[in-house]
């Protein structure tokens, strides 16, 4: 039995030919009808070379276990789960890479009402079934069947913008040549016929498996700098990139400065706590001052949970929270099913522009610099558990409080810092944050980074 190397935490990713292939497709697509025995599953994916021909032997392997399939085409993630649940089918698998380099593929799942399928819930079960590759004979094949289920989404996504709180503004969209693009011509169509006063400049904007202009992948400082002159060229108001399968957006001030996803969890959080005092905000442990002061000064409760989508959501369903953020731009709402989007944050933060009657640049600079981040830094170690633990001895005594949900969280008087590997990457993830002194913030950094090359 060959072990399978692309099942990762909560997804299955990995290099095409050896790690995914159409076979592994096909054994993944059979795991799943056999371990869950739904009567249907929609599928999707986003716009890689690789990605159609990966879909049908997914389909192929789910119609054999005597699944139906509803093939909703070219879309997001965020696409698949709303279909999950808007469709009533039991369960939903996006065929992406998302930002991977471009000899990578994968998936991801979900089960009825878009509930998550991870590493604890189902998808090591999954794994071990595709592995065998033994699987049942079934008496009858499923049913395929395309549907667009595009119409509904937008309609949905516009639920969350008041047409008359906008004022004329315009935004540069940057869909970097991935799976957007539909979906922003789509809501355009939207603006147009309810005279809507929002323009969009697009770049990057025809689906392109190539990726003539690079991964799409924002969060990589390389990959800012198209939205970045697009939106001081055209005195945009704001600029929006969006990573391949579209589930985390990305903001550009009226400057053309990138602004943190970190700061933009609080700027949420502060938004869904005026329409609903005392709800429940969750947050992830990296970077966590800036959140729990607006959300505690604004009378709602934080509430941190463990990295990763799967983690976000499990919590939010058990604390019926209205909101999730992470400062990977991952953006969690209670009435998308409890799952990220990377439409509705762009459309809430405009809203917020236009009613306030402010800069993206004011609304954000008082929380930058009374919370300065050094932003996530990646490092690649040999030995990333002892390195940590390193710093751990390093750092413990002087500590205020420490913290493992995930990874090492130590606080002090006027910094912090969390250190921990990635849970799809060998890698290890540094972020430091300090209580208004950049200084110190970035000497911290320079002192951990120290220790971690020593190690």
């Amino acid at each position: 039995m060959k072990k399978l190397t692309c099942f990762k935490a909560y997804d299955v990713r990995g290099r095409l030919g050896d790690e995914i292939n159409t076979d592994i497709a096909y054994r993944i697509g059979r795991a799943f009808g056999e371990y869950l025995n739904p009567k249907n599953v929609v599928v999707g994916g986003d716009v890689r070379l690789t990605s159609e021909d990966l879909k049908l032997a997914l389909s192929d392997g789910l119609l054999d276990s005597g699944c139906d399939v509803i093939d909703i085409g070219i879309t997001g993630t965020e696409e698949i789960y709303f279909a999950t649940k808007n469709l009533n089918v039991d369960g939903g698998i996006e065929v992406t890479a998302s930002h991977n380099p471009i000899n990578y593929n994968g998936m991801k799942f979900v089960r009825e009402d878009a509930k998550p399928i991870s590493s604890d819930t189902g998808l090591n079960e999954i794994k071990k079934l595709a592995e065998l590759n033994d699987f049942y004979t079934t008496k009858k094949r499923g049913v395929y069947i395309k549907q667009s289920n595009l119409n509904s989404y937008v309609d949905h996504l516009m639920t969350y913008i008041s047409a008359e709180n906008i004022k004329p503004i315009k935004l540069v969209v940057n869909s970097g040549n991935g799976a957007a693009g539909h979906v922003i011509d789509e809501i355009e169509k939207r603006f147009i016929k309810n005279d809507i006063p929002i323009k969009f400049i697009k770049i990057n904007h025809e689906e392109n498996g190539r990726f003539p202009n690079g991964i799409p992948n924002p969060l990589l400082p390389e990959c800012r700098e198209d939205t970045r002159l697009a939106v001081i060229e055209n005195h945009a108001d704001m600029g929006i990139a969006w990573d391949g399968d579209f589930d985390r957006c990305f903001l550009f001030d009226e400057n053309g400065q990138f602004i943190e996803g970190y700061y933009i969890v609080g700027l949420l959080a502060e938004a869904f706590l005026h329409k609903e005092p005392n709800a429940k905000i969750i947050h992830d442990p990296r970077l966590i001052w800036n959140t729990i002061d607006i959300v505690k000064t604004v009378g709602g409760t934080p509430i941190m949970s463990k990295t990763g989508h799967a983690f976000i959501k499990e919590r939010m369903r058990k604390e019926d929270a209205i909101y999730g953020g992470e400062m990977s731009a991952h953006h969690y709402f209670r009435d998308f099913y409890y799952c990220d989007s990377g439409m509705i944050p762009w459309l809430l933060v405009t809203e917020l522009l236009c009613s306030k009657e402010i800069n993206l640049s004011d609304m954000v600079k008082d929380k930058i610099k009374k919370y300065p981040s050094s932003g996530e830094i990646n490092l690649k170690l040999q030995d990333p558990l002892a390195a940590i633990n390193n710093v751990f001895e390093f750092y413990k005594k002087k500590a205020v409080s420490c913290d493992t949900t995930d990874g090492l969280s130590l606080d002090f008087d006027l910094w912090r810092f969390n250190l921990r590997v990635s849970n799809t990457e060998s890698i290890v993830r540094l972020n430091v944050e300090s209580k208004g002194m950049i200084k110190i913030m970035n000497d911290k950094t320079n002192e951990i980074l120290n220790i971690l090359g020593k190690s």
